[in-house]
């Protein structure tokens, strides 16, 4: 009631309560000064304009310098120029160097220690026991979402006979999501058979519609990809052949609407976020690998929605949830 608070104190809370909207663009202005203070630089293995995983790191970084940060990045850093190019940030006093590619992570390991006060991140596994304390790295759950994808591809198969995986770079992780992308398709619908071609190549989509074709000869009528600009020639030989594809790292509806179930987008541009958000706070996991669920690392998008509802059913789409929500509660792992 009234009677409990004097007129003087009303008053104060009032005028306190008609100031907050006022104070808080100061707050969010004195937030965005210190954020001015960190140096952000993301160094890109291809072009902002890849529509994949160049370009995803780079809106994360451009939400980093809307929050305030200094930011600045090179693209397609070949690995001959990755040592100067990362030298060249450090010495200019950049805060975060973030190296968006497999090859950060042993080039970080060896400069890291002579740029102590750099913080550097690599978007990739660790690659030993051991790292230099300024340095973190990730697994994006990259057998999680295969094994989704596997499921789901499965859920999804008309026939029931066969569903495929189209790789790209011949590396541990692609072949890894292969074997991850074959178990689940198996084990979620038995008597189904799990196909993969790991093509060797990311940049090249005459293989990727190749490899694709021959697993619908073979009987696939389900695809999916993790192989960039390989991987659409996979998802283009799907819709030539009328089977169901699944696109990968962005949302590839617009590729095939007609034979795209849905996409895994991975939340690349999340990553970069936090990250740069760790180093403001003073969170950053320096010498540790940073593992986020699958969940976090990825989602499964076709435009405005999560699935073409005429390539998915509602019953397939509710089975693999299940699925999708124990390997983010780490209850199902997938053993490669």
């Amino acid at each position: 009631m009234m009677a409990d608070v004097s007129r003087r104190k009303f008053a104060q809370l009032v005028a306190g309560a008609l100031l907050l909207p006022a104070l808080a663009p100061m707050l969010s202005r004195k937030a965005m000064a210190a954020n001015n203070t960190i140096k952000i630089a993301l160094l890109l293995p291809g072009s902002v304009a890849d529509g994949g995983w160049s370009s995803l790191a780079y809106a994360g970084l451009q939400s980093l310098q809307k929050a305030g940060f200094s930011v600045a990045h090179s693209e397609s850093v070949s690995q001959a120029q990755m040592d100067q190019t990362i030298r060249g940030y450090a010495d200019d006093g950049y805060t975060l160097i973030i190296g968006h590619s497999f090859e950060y992570g042993s080039a970080f390991a060896e400069i890291a220690p002579e740029y102590p006060d750099t913080y550097f991140f690599a978007s990739t596994f660790k690659p030993g026991e051991k790292s230099p304390d300024n340095v973190e790295y990730v697994n994006l759950a990259y057998l999680q979402g295969a094994y989704a994808a596997g499921a789901l591809a499965a859920l999804i198969s008309e026939k029931g006979k066969a569903v495929g995986f189209v790789g790209g770079g011949d590396n541990p992780t692609q072949q890894a999501m292969m074997r991850a992308f074959i178990q689940a398709a198996e084990k979620t619908r038995p008597g189904i058979k799990g196909m993969g071609v790991v093509t060797g190549d990311y940049d090249n989509a005459a293989k990727g519609r190749e490899a694709a074709t021959t697993m619908i000869g073979n009987g696939a009528d389900v695809i999916w990809h993790a192989a960039d600009v390989t991987g659409l020639g996979a998802m283009q030989g799907a819709a030539a052949a009328k089977v169901k594809a699944i696109g990968c790292y962005v949302d590839q509806r617009d590729v095939a609407p007609d034979y795209v179930a849905c996409s895994f987008r991975q939340n690349l541009d999340w990553m970069v976020e936090q990250v740069g958000e760790s180093v403001a706070n003073k969170t950053f996991k320096g010498g540790d690998e940073w593992h986020p669920t699958v969940g976090k690392a990825w989602s499964v998008v076709n435009g405005s929605e999560h699935y073409n509802a005429k390539l998915v059913s509602a019953s397939a789409w509710a089975s693999f949830q299940q699925i999708w929500q124990q390997l983010d509660s780490g209850a199902l792992k997938p053993v490669v």
